[in-house]
């Protein structure tokens, strides 16, 4: 096994496309990998899929996933993922940068990852596969004194379309109830500050809110405390680095802000029902 990085690897916007804004569509009838896809890596862009034809095997932070005809898939900036072997499959595909990404839809990003693959009804797929269509005919027009600003537009319009139809399998904030309202705050702020903020009395302050008072918005809505859900955050980036990355699980534990190592081990092993080595040695590619 080739020794692996101390780092997960990451795909660069400028490396793999040259540019702040991406769109295309292929059509692979033979058996095909593609080495930069197929290992495990993060991309510090923003990625959506549209299935138009046959079958896509991924995994995303160590869930399988197959996706059919019709579906529309969106991988965030943060999430370790990675293709399998595929054939006979079309699909379209455009990546955005957050510079070039609409404020408004970066936050409805960030509110729906996890974000698990979705599949259409024909009508929103037959809409968004047009739309596609047309930004990458806009693509293709780089005379355009506005090409850029047209590119940009068209792809955020893409961007929206597919985040509306996460937001239909979810409440919109004025359905939502004060528990969920302080619990979906907490999960935006677990999520930028799992390593340096791990006490729930941390969060309850910046919320302004009790710590019980968290813990009951909390439990309420998901079914689990606080503490459960800043130990689980805190383990999958753990488990991303052992697998992804060569780094020693003492190295991991400072890098996630544990000055006591022997306090992380007990930690991931309470969480996880192994050591981190045995997690490590049991998931080796």
């Amino acid at each position: 096994m080739p020794k692996k990085s101390n780092h997960i690897p990451i795909n660069t916007m400028v490396d793999m496309f040259g540019a702040g804004i991406a769109i295309g569509r292929a059509s692979i009838t033979e058996l095909q990998t593609f080495e930069v896809a197929e290992q495990s890596h993060r991309d510090d862009y923003h990625l959506f899929f549209v299935l138009e034809k046959g079958n896509l095997s991924f995994e995303i932070d160590f869930q399988k996933y197959n996706a059919k005809s019709f579906s529309v898939i969106y991988i965030h900036p943060n999430q370790v993922h990675r293709l399998g072997p595929f054939e006979n499959v079309t699909a379209s595909f455009w990546a955005i940068n957050n510079e070039n990404l609409n404020p408004e839809y970066l936050k409805l990003l960030e509110d729906i990852t996890p974000a698990k693959p979705l599949t259409l009804n024909e009508e929103t797929f037959s809409i968004i596969s047009e739309a596609v269509t047309l930004c990458i005919k806009l693509s293709e027009r780089k005379n355009e004194k506005l090409h850029q600003s047209l590119l940009k537009d068209s792809c955020n319009t893409l961007v929206a379309l597919v985040a509306s139809q996460y937001l239909e399998l979810s409440k919109s904030m004025d359905a939502l109830s004060r528990f969920e309202i302080i619990s979906k705050a907490f999960k935006t702020l677990l999520e930028s500050n799992f390593i340096s903020s791990k006490k729930p009395t941390e969060y309850a302050q910046t919320l302004n809110v009790s710590t019980a008072y968290l813990n009951e918005c909390v439990k309420n809505t998901t079914g689990h405390s606080v503490s459960y859900h800043i130990q689980q955050r805190i383990i999958l980036e753990a488990k991303r680095l052992l697998y992804h990355s060569g780094k020693s699980v003492k190295e991991i534990a400072t890098e996630l802000g544990y000055d006591e190592y022997n306090y992380f081990s007990r930690l991931f092993t309470k969480v996880t029902g192994m050591s981190a080595l045995t997690f490590r040695n049991k998931n080796h590619d």
